[in-house]
């Protein structure tokens, strides 16, 4: 019987390090499943930017997506795909393109979940277009910024309403702060989200698909440090109420690939940041946690390809809604949430293909890991970010981290 050939692309900006290991690991699992009568393989590729005619096909079951948050190009083809081919992508584009950090506020806040309070303010300076002044002399009103700030409380944080990274996150303290800030801000639409003071644990939890990974997170750290390598760090309990959170913020997106930053504050989580599709998958990051989240998009990535699994492109809040409108307590809303997310994750039926057809996943990627070509996609990372000088610390770092890891894995 000759074996189908399952396409999955990789459309990708500036990663190095990730794609090499992905391309890798799967090359060597020279997959060959049996499926519905067929006998399915997976080939990779990546995806190159050109000119494309509407009407033509798409050769890709499933795209790895990397550019539809800021490459309009590659965004468009990919959405021309899931509309006219069926194309199956990580994560829903027009849900990528839409959701702005207040949305996922909102929405959440509808749902639950205990988001710290959060205000919007308009922006300091305005962008000059020809109905600007008319509109904000007939209905912009003044405000008295402080008077904001004690709504909110202090001490609170300003950050971009749209998380853009090229602004920064300040804590404010005080009305001098805030009004400071506030200057500094110029045309950018600001968040005030009230500090959780006192909380005891902050973990960014990371998804893939019906996967988690939780992280001890230190914000204070240089980046290279950030993702903390301590394990054992949250009860099964806490864990669980990290992943049902994760997996219902990205079921009710769309969203295969996303994380989210929650503090714990007498035994309560508060998410604050939890519109990442698409988040950080650089080794010179993650470097300890790196080899999981390579193995994760591998998992769920042939899953997809080789099941046919077909995308929602309909979000379909209602449930989530009619759960969030219940008597129920927040804890079995959340149960119920989760739930919906599995059914739409298909988890059991991941599960069970995992165990079938994976079973050899684990051990290729432990031995990649320790390879020379895995140390060679780590050097290349380090070369596009580090000057010169610190190419072999670095290189040498972020590699024993993933040696550490394989230590684990071994001995566990």
């Amino acid at each position: 019987m000759a074996t189908e050939k399952r396409l999955i692309g990789l459309s990708l900006g500036a990663d190095i390090c990730w794609p090499i290991a992905f391309e890798q690991i799967v090359s060597e699992l020279k997959l060959d499943v049996p499926h519905e009568g067929a006998r399915v393989g997976v080939e990779v590729e990546r995806i190159t930017i050109e000119p494309f005619d509407l009407r033509q096909g798409c050769r890709y079951d499933v795209v790895l997506d990397r550019l539809t948050h800021w490459f309009d190009t590659s965004r468009e083809w990919i959405k021309k795909a899931v509309i006219m081919d069926d194309l199956y992508v990580f994560n829903n584009p027009w849900s990528v393109q839409s959701m702005e950090k207040q949305t996922s506020y909102c929405a959440m806040m509808k749902l639950g979940m205990k988001i710290p309070d959060t205000w919007l303010v308009p922006p300091k300076e305005h962008e000059a277009r020809d109905d600007l002044q008319p509109t904000l002399e007939r209905y912009a009103r003044f405000f008295d910024l402080g008077d904001v700030g004690h709504k909110v409380g202090y001490p609170h944080y300003m950050k971009p309403y749209d998380g853009g990274g090229w602004v920064g996150v300040s804590r404010i303290e005080n009305d001098d702060a805030l009004k400071a800030a506030y200057e500094q801000s110029g045309k950018h639409v600001m968040h005030l989200q009230r500090s959780v003071e006192g909380h005891d644990l902050f973990c960014r939890c990371i998804g893939v698909g019906p996967q988690t990974r939780i992280v001890k997170y230190d914000p204070g750290a240089p980046l290279h440090d950030r993702y903390t390598m301590e394990t054992g760090i949250v009860s099964q309990e806490d864990a669980l109420s990290l992943r049902n959170t994760t997996l219902t913020i990205n079921s009710f997106f769309g969203w295969d690939f996303n994380s989210c930053e929650a503090l714990r504050l007498n035994g309560e989580w508060f998410p604050i940041d939890f519109a990442n599709p698409c988040p950080d998958s650089q080794v010179t990051s993650l470097h300890y946690h790196f080899p999981w989240l390579v193995i994760a998009k591998i998992r769920w990535a042939l899953f997809c390809a080789i099941t046919n699994k077909k995308m929602n492109t309909n979000l379909n809040w209602a449930p989530y809604n009619e759960i969030a409108a219940s008597e129920r307590t927040y804890e079995e809303k959340l149960t119920a949430y989760a739930k919906i997310a599995d059914e739409r994750m298909e988890t059991a039926r991941f599960d069970e293909f995992c165990h079938k057809h994976l079973g050899n996943l684990d051990e290729i990627a432990w031995n990649f890991f320790g390879s020379e070509t895995a140390k060679n996609a780590v050097r290349r990372k380090v070369e596009a970010l580090f000057p010169e000088h610190e190419h072999e610390e670095f290189t040498e770092l972020f590699f024993n981290r993933i040696q550490t890891w394989r230590s684990a894995v071994h001995q566990g």
